[in-house]
């Protein structure tokens, strides 16, 4: 079973505020202002009320365009190498594609209102496992659906679950899956049996449990979720039932474990050893290195199903860096040959002998290539879609640094527009997660920005994945008060050292979910260093996102923010609602109705709150819509607004 990796996180301190334990109480009074998510928390006519206007013809025409920008998935090859697998938007929804070298355009296989995901293929190349959603609510079933097409066959999808593909049996006669339709908060593992139907119930220990890996019909490495990036990794045997722990018990470390290829061997990606993630191989409990010791973060590794071939990354800078391997001598396999901006490992062919990748070359959109290891040949196969657009006139990345109060150097993508009014506006936008990383590369999102003449910019502040442990944990539970001034201190620093003359830039802050949690501190604790906001998703009072986040996430996010009775404390003080009474810029929120990860209410929440002070607040709700915008129609109406809103606050008459 391919298994693409990724990122780490762990730890605590706390720190500073003056002047707030009014407010956190007056906040704290108040929280419980809201209760439960997605659509039925909240009345019709507040979602009427709040629904998007209609786009002015220019911008929607601007959006529209962009958005005819479409990159293919990485998707996963057949054994013969003849057709790959993936999913699409190219239709302005998600949907499951085919090609073959015999054919020329794709073939689409799914289609209808709601979008469909490729979650797997079996190893005989004869069925397809499908992901189906409805309006961003995030309770997927699966299908299984026939490499040639037709229609779909339910595996297990019922209201309010979340079902999720776990792998396939190498005869290809069960799909595994798991389900939390037990308790909503705890994962159990099924199994379906293809030629039956019938479905079994494999392992139903409390705790959000996943299968990392599988080795014949009996063994199975099991993952229990222990926080937002710790697990425990244990071996079970689906004849004797024994569950026998391997690695990650107690640990809070990140750590991702698969089969290797001889008796008693795994593969371990961790930074247990040293601040930064290495791979390594754990034999007799004596961990071997793999990949070299640089200060760089191992960001994913792949082993094929028959343990031949090992491929892993480096995240340099935000650059992806891939290595070969012969899985059981640990010697270097040859690279494809080509001169590439990003080269991004995508998935092997149940026989390993194919391996898909992602190619962007000339700061242009990216290809789907095939690689072959037995020939060695490295073709294109899927090309993106840019009609009427000429990508090599977008703006590339620089990597900059600005400098925070306690002097840290903190990394900052940074796009500009080849002309703009001088000095220039800036967007800051902060990533979600916040385990996550804004990454170089093709961006047609950032490129709607830049051509509406702003200087849009990425900072990857302390939290942010791709920098080592202490970076990715500098900012959990009460630690983030130590450092969510980072937030402020990227616009201070630009006003402070991009003015023209004695004139600084105006600063709009934007992002969606921690992003637009970012946002909402911006315009609340920090709001005399930003000129205007967009907060997309976001949480604005930490409490009651805990109370109310879907079940199955609530104890994972709570590793990464603290206890919402315990940390009590701390996460008001670190709550956009807290500081409403300092608001005084326009600000622009936009919720999906249907988000099951930050609920509606805290957008509504503090909307309210803003707006009872006479602040320049605007709200809208998306309807059939969840955690961000999956629809083409929505996206073209949460992106339009958002730089209509920018350019009428940001720029200068």
């Amino acid at each position: 079973m391919n298994k693409m990796i990724l990122m780490s996180k762990l730890l605590i301190l706390s720190f500073f505020l003056t002047g707030c334990l009014q407010a956190i109480k007056n906040s704290d009074s108040q929280q419980t202002s809201y209760s439960g998510l997605g659509s039925e928390s909240l009345s019709a006519e507040t979602i009427k009320a709040f629904a998007p206007p209609a786009l002015g013809d220019e911008i929607s025409k601007q959006i529209q365009r962009m958005l005819d920008i479409r990159e293919p998935a990485r998707g996963i090859p057949s054994n013969d190498g003849e057709s790959i697998y993936f999913t699409w938007n190219v239709t302005g929804k998600y949907q499951v594609w085919k090609t073959s070298k015999k054919q020329g355009f794709p073939e689409q296989l799914t289609g209808g209102e709601n979008p469909a995901y490729l979650t797997g293929l079996l190893p005989n190349d004869e069925f397809l496992v499908i992901s189906r959603d409805q309006k961003g609510e995030e309770n997927p079933g699966l299908y299984l659906l026939s490499s040639a097409g037709g229609k779909l066959k339910k595996i297990f999808h019922e209201p309010k679950v979340q079902a999720s593909f776990q792998g396939a049996s190498e005869d290809s006669q069960f799909v595994y899956f798991s389900a939390n339709s037990k308790n909503p908060k705890d994962r159990t593992l099924y199994r379906f049996h293809i030629p039956t139907g019938q479905i079994e119930k494999i392992f139903d220990e409390p705790g959000t449990w996943v299968i990392a890996d599988m080795k014949g019909n009996e063994r199975l490495l099991l993952a229990k979720l222990t926080g937002a990036l710790s697990r425990e990794f244990f071996e079970f045997n689906l004849n004797t039932k024994n569950l026998i722990p391997v690695l990650g018990q107690g640990k809070s470390e990140d750590i991702i474990v698969s089969y290797g290829p001889n008796t008693g061997e795994f593969f371990v990606l961790t930074n247990m050893l040293s601040n930064f993630k290495r791979l390594y191989s754990l034999k007799n409990g004596s961990f071997n290195p793999i990949s070299e010791e640089v200060n760089f973060d191992g960001e994913s590794y792949s082993i094929d199903d028959q343990r031949k071939r090992l491929t892993y990354s480096i995240n340099e800078n935000g650059w992806n860096r891939p290595h070969f391997l012969d899985a059981r001598s640990l010697s270097p396999l040859p690279l494809p040959k080509i001169e590439a901006d990003q080269l991004s490992i995508g998935n092997f062919s149940f026989n390993g002998r194919f391996l898909t990748m992602t190619v962007e070359v000339d700061g242009g959109p990216a290809s789907v290539y095939l690689y072959d290891f037995d020939s060695k040949t490295f073709a294109p196969r899927i090309s993106p879609q840019a009609p009427e657009i000429d990508t090599q006139g977008f703006s590339e990345a620089s990597i900059e640094y600005y400098t925070a109060r306690d002097g840290t150097k903190i990394p900052m993508l940074v796009r500009k527009p080849v002309v703009c009014a001088d000095p220039c506006p800036v967007i800051i936008h902060f990533h979600g997660g916040p385990e996550a990383q804004s990454r170089p590369g093709f961006s047609a999102f950032s490129q709607i920005f830049v051509d509406a003449g702003f200087v849009f910019v990425e900072p990857n502040v302390r939290g942010s994945s791709g920098y080592g442990k202490d970076w990715i944990s500098a900012d959990d539970g009460a630690k983030r008060l130590n450092v969510i001034t980072d937030i402020e201190d990227a616009s201070v620093w630009i006003k402070a050292n991009w003015k023209s003359g004695d004139q600084a830039p105006k600063v709009g802050i934007m992002g969606y979910s921690y992003g637009g949690y970012s946002t909402l501190l911006g315009m609340t604790q920090f709001a005399d260093s930003f000129d205007a906001g967009v907060a997309l998703v976001g949480m604005s009072n930490l409490v009651s996102f805990l109370e109310n986040t879907a079940p199955y996430r609530r104890h994972l996010r709570i590793s990464e923010y603290g206890d919402p009775e315990k940390d009590r404390e701390a996460l008001l003080k670190l709550s956009p609602v807290t500081y409403v009474d300092r608001a005084k810029n326009p600000l622009l929120i936009i919720h999906g109705v249907s988000d099951p990860r930050v609920p509606a209410g805290e957008a509504v929440q503090i909307y309210q709150k803003l707006k009872d002070r006479a602040v320049d607040v605007s709200l809208i709700l998306m309807s059939d819509e969840g955690h961000g915008s999956a629809s083409r129609s929505s996206q073209a109406l949460e992106i339009g607004h958002t730089v209509d809103f920018f350019a009428k606050k940001l720029q200068r008459k």
